[in-house]
């Protein structure tokens, strides 16, 4: 199998990417919009200054490289809950590229999966089908969510398993909670997956014809989706059949992923800089300001507590899973007594 992800992150604003609408979960429908958000006539985004330097502190900690100079696009499609039926994206020259992510899908066993990009893009509204437990013959639309700030972290298609896969978000979860720049709660949506998946015979290089997977909303249904493809993928080829490109979506209750629509290339986008947005340039100085700012990582912290205090791999790595861990060391006769953790409640702290 051969897996690549594109994981979507809500960046920690008060306000949209390009209005000053509040960006608060669980308001009441349509409730934060604005002439703006909604793709009115006429109106003119102004971009947000807090989510540039999310996406960039976000980047560095991964290792990407910054693009001092990137161009905002429209991606251009027509669904209900598009309302200026494009949306503000980046494609050829995105904010950051050729970035890694260290993993440990098993003890000892070690892999870098690599970024291809970061780019910053405003996020669409939301349909509802159904009314609580009552389904509708009709659907909603919230445009609460419309333009609340992204980053798509694109991976390259180095993932080899599910395990792989849902320890790759874990590690991008963490790192990401540690420098602050989103809170990537699955269940609000503000950290969402789609995973792209292929298959190929043992010894083939050329990649097979891929399927891309939606609508999974924890790392249980990362790990089940990508199973569940994989299975029908292979009887399918197995079988006699082929792949055919397309997008399906990943129902929990069935354990099945369903055909949503054939899978669109990015010339279907018509992809062209956005007229609205002048190019954005980043100083070199600002980049290194942005650098300096961040915090001891999650690898980091792991090493140093093993080298400096003698833990082990695993107390070390349940001890810098969390950011907000506060440990403290109390001595003893000989040497130093374990380490005891607690979460402070609702305030940060340094470990």
């Amino acid at each position: 199998m051969v897996i690549g992800l594109e994981v979507h992150v809500q960046l920690k604003t008060d306000s949209k990417i390009f209005c000053s609408c509040p960006t608060a979960f669980g308001a009441d429908a349509n409730t934060q919009i604005c002439p703006v958000c909604c793709g009115y006539p006429g109106v003119l985004p102004v971009l947000n200054r807090q989510a540039v330097e999310g996406l960039v502190r976000a980047a560095l900690a991964l290792g990407c490289r910054i693009n001092e100079r990137s161009v905002f696009a429209r991606k251009q499609y027509f669904y209900p809950d598009l309302p200026k039926n494009y949306q503000i994206s980046q494609a050829d020259l995105p904010l950051a590229i050729h970035g890694h992510l260290d993993i440990e899908p098993q003890p000892g066993k070690k892999k870098t999966v690599r970024i291809q990009r970061i780019h910053l893009e405003e996020d669409a509204g939301k349909l509802l089908h159904a009314v609580g437990s009552r389904a509708l013959d009709y659907s909603l639309v919230d445009l609460n969510r419309t333009g609340v700030p992204l980053m798509e972290i694109v991976s390259e298609p180095d993932i080899r398993s599910a395990e792989e896969a849902s320890t790759y978000l874990e590690n991008l979860r963490t790192i990401l909670r540690y420098v602050g720049v989103s809170d990537c709660d699955m269940e609000k949506g503000s950290m969402r997956c789609d995973a792209n998946v292929s298959i190929r015979p043992v010894g083939q290089e050329a990649l097979g014809t891929r399927a891309e997977v939606k609508n999974m909303n924890s790392m249980r249904s990362v790990r089940d989706a990508i199973t569940h493809e994989v299975a029908r993928q292979t009887a399918l080829v197995e079988g006699g059949g082929r792949v055919v490109q397309e997008t399906r979506l990943w129902s929990q209750d069935q354990g099945t992923t369903q055909s949503m629509r054939s899978k669109e290339e990015a010339h279907d986008y018509r992809y062209f800089p956005d007229p609205d947005l002048v190019p954005l340039e980043l100083s070199k100085e600002y980049v290194d300001t942005l650098r300096q700012s961040l915090p001891e990582l999650p690898e980091a912290r792991r090493v140093r507590y093993e080298s400096e205090l003698g833990l082990s791999p695993y107390d070390a790595a349940v001890l810098t899973a969390e950011k907000n861990w506060r440990t403290f060391l109390r001595p003893r006769s000989r040497g130093l007594m374990g380490p005891i953790a607690r979460r402070p409640p609702n305030r940060s702290a340094t470990g």
